[in-house]
């Protein structure tokens, strides 16, 4: 190994890195602990005893390990300027996880233990899939449009991240309108404060002050303790939740692998400005650290976030991803999270909310060519059923007489209260039908129009044929996985992919292309 005195422990650039890392992870934990104490009502012996404290072990887990790939770099080029790989929650995993799998789960079972249960088990399973990416995932990159994956992740941004940020911010406008605007001129118009200060650090920190003057948060230290879950009982919940969770294979699978293909894209960022780190390293890594926490309690997968390259611009070495680590731990198994959640207002949360969502639906259209703009488009739709569907079971509240599963396994009301909101006005045709694996719908139907856009013909109607094969195991448009031979939806895939290879051997004699075609 390096002396130390070759690598610095820390350096000036850290400081700027530690909030970066420190500020946005605290949030998504806020969002996580608001999500299931305020919105589901989970107890705090599930929140703070297990969820909160799983999520911090595997994620200092994942930082301290990222500053020994570090050091080992260093060591293999001789350097001393590299810069840790930023490691995090994944924001956009939390979302579709916390939305997508836990709060149906939760209605559905009316346990907040059984329904962690499951989560935890939907975690592990999710560690298991980014292991998965380390060995699959460059084929997976080079034979999915990009369009596709990132127009799906983008919809899943706009409807689920991007409303309620909005909305949180309007909910309390004395408070939110003041934060945001300062937010706002650092995230979006580029400013900075005197000494180079973010102006979201200043909204954070002076937006906890603002609101507490006002009255709107309090400092409370009841729940402050020493919180280090049981592994051999999260184990024995674990066991228990993989047969609940298995329905909802169809959501976990997906996002999962969105999130070994971020941190592949992530590392090759890193790689690109100057640190060449093992991708196939960072999502074995990954995995572990996500099926860690998992067995300590956590629910949510771990990442490599974007942003390295910023971080190695601001001078940033490896002792930001160590302090971090530390402080995650300390807090999660110290209850530190409690006091965390009293004091920052909603509006905080709603930015971070709202960033995120815009930095992954700008990165969908900025990183891909023009020509892809439709896929990108079309991909961001089929999250919009998941969210809508979601909506209105929940206010519809009525769980009692909701479930029916048809022929074709597609989930959703009976007869009787499909024709009650559709009378209403309610837009609910398609919406159970494309709710179903929503994410794979999505990343279906990108990439269809992305090769239509390439006239690659052939391999649309291969697209095609892949859906059918999902659809007949209940992986789109189904309840659960299964066997589905009659459903519609194998045979409405089936003449597509037909339909598309007649026209791809057209192409090569009456059906005529035009040259220099623009759709827009």
């Amino acid at each position: 190994m390096i002396d130390n005195c070759k690598i610095p422990w820390f350096k000036k650039g850290d400081i700027g890195a530690l909030t970066y890392v420190v500020t946005n992870n605290i949030i998504n934990y806020l969002i996580v602990i608001a999500t299931l104490s305020g919105v589901l009502g989970w107890p705090n012996e599930i929140v703070y005893g297990e969820v909160i404290p799983g999520m911090s072990i595997g994620l200092a887990l994942s930082c301290i390990y990222y500053v020994y790939m570090a050091m080992k770099l260093a060591k293999k080029e001789g350097r001393n300027d590299v810069t840790a790989l930023p490691s995090g929650v994944s924001t956009p995993a939390m979302f579709v996880i916390l939305y997508g799998v836990i709060m149906p789960l939760h209605y559905a079972l009316g346990d907040p233990q059984l329904t962690w249960s499951a989560a935890v088990a939907a975690c592990f399973i999710g560690g298991i899939v980014e292991f998965s990416g380390g060995f699959i995932g460059p084929w997976m990159k080079n034979n999915i449009p990009r369009a596709a994956l990132l127009g799906t992740v983008a919809g899943i941004g706009f409807i689920w991240m991007a409303t309620q940020g909005l909305f949180d911010i309007f909910s309390d406008p004395v408070v939110g309108f003041p934060i945001f605007i300062v937010a706002m001129v650092g995230l979006f118009g580029g400013y900075l404060f005197p000494k180079k200060l973010p102006p979201l650090v200043v909204a954070v920190v002076g937006g906890v002050v603002y609101a507490f003057c006002l009255g709107r948060t309090q400092i409370d230290f009841t729940g402050v303790g020493f919180y280090f879950p049981n592994p051999v009982n999260t184990i024995q919940n674990l066991i228990n939740g993989f047969t609940i969770v298995a329905p909802y294979l169809t959501i976990i699978i997906p996002i999962e692998i969105y999130n070994f293909v971020e941190t592949m894209d992530n590392v090759e960022a890193a790689n690109a400005a100057g640190d060449n780190y093992s991708v196939r390293e960072a999502q074995f890594a990954d995995g572990i650290c996500t099926m860690v926490s998992a067995l300590f309690g956590g629910v949510v997968p771990n990442t490599v976030w974007l942003g390295h390259a910023g971080l190695k611009k601001a001078d940033a070495g490896i002792g930001f991803s160590l302090v971090s680590g530390l402080i995650f731990f300390v807090a999660g198994v110290f209850g530190l999270f409690t006091f965390f959640s009293e004091l920052v207002p909603p509006a905080i949360c709603g930015i971070t909310y709202l960033w995120c969502a815009v930095i992954m639906v700008s990165q969908a259209f900025r990183v891909c060519e023009g020509k892809y703009f439709a896929a990108i488009t079309v991909s961001m739709v089929p999250p919009v059923a998941d969210f809508l569907f979601t909506q209105i079971t929940g206010s519809i509240g009525l769980a009692n007489i909701w479930t029916e599963v048809t022929a074709s396994g597609v989930n959703g009301y009976n007869p009787e209260v499909t024709t009650m909101i559709m009378n209403a006005g309610v837009m609910w045709r398609g919406i159970p039908e494309v709710k179903a694996g929503a994410i794979i719908v999505g990343i279906l139907a990108g990439a269809m129009t992305a090769f239509i856009i390439d006239r690659k013909l052939d391999k649309a109607a291969i697209t095609m044929l892949v859906a059918a094969v999902l659809s007949l195991f209940g992986f789109v448009h189904s309840a659960s996985l299964g066997f589905y031979p009659s459903s519609q939806f194998v045979l409405g895939y089936i003449i597509s992919a037909v339909l598309l290879f007649v026209l791809h051997i057209g192409s090569k004699s009456w059906l005529e292309s035009q040259d220099n075609f623009d759709y827009v």
